[in-house]
């Protein structure tokens, strides 16, 4: 009797090991960049040196790869008298970040790093001429894009976005 408990009870504890390993590795923590993928739209304010102010219509496409540690994003942004286009791709290693960056209407390129935690983003963006601090805050549908760069002719920039 005691022979023809075991074999289900082994069988019992083969598949709960399987399960437990399985849900295990499905709750290790995804990437930094998880839940940014896809579009988002809105609008925000972009600060001038010469102390004007524009309204700015944005869009922001995140491309993220599947364990979230990897990401393409293209943010293109417009007011009434300018525009621009900020390209990155970045990748992370623990919650440290680094990558490249360019903004396509004026020519800038360079180097980006910082530091990624789920829902925040917190960057130093570093070129020839432009350097900037970008800070990105995003929870559930909803994303705060902050640039500042004292001294350049931009010299700030805060956009909400939402997805869809």
């Amino acid at each position: 009797m005691f022979s023809s408990f075991a074999v289900p009870l082994g069988r019992f504890l083969a598949v709960t090991t399987i399960a437990i390993w399985a849900a295990s590795a499905a709750a290790e923590p995804a990437g930094p960049f998880a839940g940014l993928d896809g579009v988002w739209s809105g609008r925000g304010q972009i600060h001038l040196s010469d102390g004007r102010r524009e309204s700015l219509r944005c869009r922001a496409t995140y491309q993220v790869d599947a364990d979230a540690k990897a990401m393409h994003q293209v943010l293109r942004c417009a007011s009434d008298s300018s525009n621009f286009e900020l390209r990155s791709d970045v990748e992370s290693q623990g919650d440290r970040i680094s990558g490249n960056w360019s903004e396509l209407t004026r020519s800038l390129a360079g180097k980006l790093s910082g530091q990624a935690r789920r829902g925040r983003i917190d960057v130093r963006v570093q070129g020839d001429v432009f350097n900037a601090e970008v800070i990105l805050v995003s929870v559930g549908d909803r994303q705060t894009v902050t640039i500042s760069s004292p001294g350049s002719q931009i010299s700030g920039v805060a956009i909400t976005l939402r997805r869809g």
